[in-house]
């Protein structure tokens, strides 16, 4: 496995993290604009994002979309509709006969999630569970670009936030708590890129087993780099202004679609 970007991919990445860094929501205040979100729309379904699997990506295709699109928290569909999208082309449908759970946004709401869609059992066990292998990846990959984004955002707070004529950040304590977010988030992408390649390139139980450890492993420390936001963010952390508890709600919700057990996992984790 080569964990290095094609240069395609640097393209993709950076597309995607041009579209999220123009509309994506910069406050809580941006969540209720409705003309934003209109814009947003319009712009993720004319990039052909939704249809990644249909159009020949790769399993780290989509999750490199995926992570940057949870970075800064696009809230309309993408992965319901990609997953959608995947099992269409299995299933040898249109996608508008497939369940599209066009309103799985996880900035908002779980509402229209189907972890078991009914056209799965038209699958063969190999497909099924390539399929759910990508489910398993993508929504790792959503909440890595949370834990980034909720660390970009703490960060940008402690070099500004001043505090006995000094920057919150210039204070050891808190530095450390940044490092060791930004080393928890490294970690993750390690095992997420695994995951995500995986889900092309490994017989299918390995790929379905490398989602399931990417997703305990970085639901874990994307929840510790959340609540390290909020806590470096004080009191105004606890707010309902502030975006931390956004991103960490984003990171709950992500882990809660086709959750994961440790039972369930076949090898050990400490």
């Amino acid at each position: 496995m080569d964990v290095r970007l094609t240069a395609e991919q640097r393209q993709l990445r950076e597309a995607a993290a041009e579209l999220a860094d123009d509309l994506g929501p910069g406050s809580v205040a941006d969540l209720d604009d409705a003309t934003r979100v209109a814009r947003l729309e319009k712009a993720v379904d004319g990039t052909g994002f939704r249809t990644l699997r249909s159009d020949g990506a790769s399993g780290v295709e989509v999750a490199i979309v995926a992570e940057e699109f949870g970075r800064r928290l696009v809230d309309v569909p993408f992965l319901g509709p990609v997953l959608a999208d995947d099992l269409a082309r299995r299933v040898g449908a249109s996608l508008s006969q497939a369940p599209e759970m066009s309103s799985v946004d996880f900035t908002r709401s779980l509402v229209g999630v189907a972890e078991s869609p009914p056209e799965l059992g038209r699958l063969s066990e190999e497909d099924t569970g390539r399929w759910h292998a990508l489910a398993l990846t993508a929504t790792t990959a959503d909440i890595v670009g949370a834990a980034r984004g909720a660390l970009t955002l703490a960060v940008e707070y402690a070099k500004m936030r001043e505090q006995y004529g000094a920057t919150i950040g210039s204070y050891q304590a808190v530095g450390h708590l940044l490092a060791e977010s930004l080393a928890l988030i490294e970690g993750c992408v390690s095992v997420l890129r695994h995951a995500a390649w995986a889900v092309d390139e490994l017989p299918v139980l390995e790929a379905v087993e490398a989602g399931r450890v990417a997703k305990i492993y970085c639901a874990r420390s994307a929840l510790t780099v959340c609540e390290t936001s909020i806590q470096v963010h004080g009191g105004i952390g606890n707010t309902w202004e502030c975006l931390a508890h956004v991103f960490l709600r984003r990171v709950l919700a992500a882990t809660e679609a086709w959750p994961v057990k440790l039972e369930e996992v076949t090898i050990g984790l400490s």
